[in-house]
């Protein structure tokens, strides 16, 4: 069915007993922590689907593109399957693009939670159609994650509340007001989209931007190719989430303030979202107000429709 291109597409919101399905788009997953986190899924109050062939593997990757392809297809397809939690991130979902039916998934929408790798998946599915996503924690994380990562996606996924967040260790690298669609997400996988037929256009957007075990030096590389390539010239603001494993907080930051130091829209680091403990969920796909004096970014509407 064709989708209008302007119109966000949002999915309905989900209830206590429905049917979380479980996509594995990129690496290969832990089966025990996969199990456990399923236990958590289910303690929230949702049932859990998985094909048996999900523990599929061909190398670094959790089965071959096409099987990885078909899983997604024919999740957004069923409709006994209310939503989709991928098992973790890793790499791959960059490599099944292709193979995804974007009008299946837009004549279908549903909720798709995940992060890292998984940045592929949620920014294009906004480009190709418009549909809201959740950037927040997988069933293999959700095996060892803190309270206030698991209170988070569940009261995401069941209470329909205005959301916002305060960033508690705010450090205000520009200041300023902004509002926009949020975005964004694993800084190394966006920049691995660019140049091709998927690369996110960034317009109007407020950027989350967040990364692991990467050098310094890589993230200004990538911050800069990016920056050259004209990927950040119409933003309205970036928050900046957890760099683990990226060398001194103060370090990154000062990379984001050298490299956007002629740019006059906000930029606020230090919100709980990313690869670290807490990883708060936060919609992609809607509107959404940042506010560096008072660290506070807020979701001016609801992700999903109903």
């Amino acid at each position: 069915m064709p989708f209008d291109s302007d119109f966000t597409l949002k999915p309905s919101r989900l209830v206590s007993g429905d049917t979380l399905g479980i996509i594995a788009p990129s690496s290969p997953f832990d089966k025990q922590k996969f199990r456990d986190g399923l236990v958590v899924i289910e303690e929230m109050g949702f049932s859990v689907f998985f094909p048996e062939n999900i523990f599929e593997q061909k190398g670094y990757l959790a089965g071959s593109d096409a099987h990885r392809a078909d899983i997604i297809n024919s999740m957004f397809a069923d409709p006994e399957i209310k939503g989709i939690i991928c098992a973790r991130g890793g790499y791959g979902a960059l490599r099944i693009l292709p193979l995804m039916d974007f009008n299946i998934i837009a004549s279908n929408p549903k909720i798709l939670i995940g992060c890292s790798d998984i940045t592929v998946l949620l920014n294009t599915l906004y480009s190709k159609c418009k549909l809201v996503s959740l950037h927040g924690p997988m069933v293999q994380s959700l095996a060892n994650a803190s309270d206030q990562t698991k209170q988070s996606l569940q009261d995401m996924l069941l209470k329909d509340e205005p959301l916002s967040l305060r960033c508690k260790k705010s450090v205000v690298i520009h200041p300023g007001q902004a509002s926009g669609i949020m975005a964004g997400g694993n800084l190394t996988t966006l920049c691995h989209l660019m140049g091709t037929p998927f690369e996110p256009d960034f317009s109007g957007q407020i950027l989350l931007l967040e990364d692991i075990g990467e050098a310094p030096y890589r993230i200004d590389r990538m911050l800069m190719q990016m920056k050259l390539a004209g990927c950040f010239d119409r933003i309205c603001g970036i928050i900046i989430g957890t760099f683990k494993g990226c060398g001194e907080p103060d370090l990154i930051y000062q990379i984001f303030a050298d490299i956007f130091s002629k740019d006059n829209f906000p930029i606020l680091a230090g919100f709980d979202v990313g690869h670290d403990e807490p990883n708060l969920t936060i919609p992609f796909g809607i509107n959404a107000s940042l506010d560096t004096a008072g660290g506070m970014l807020t979701f001016n509407e609801s992700p999903f429709f109903n």
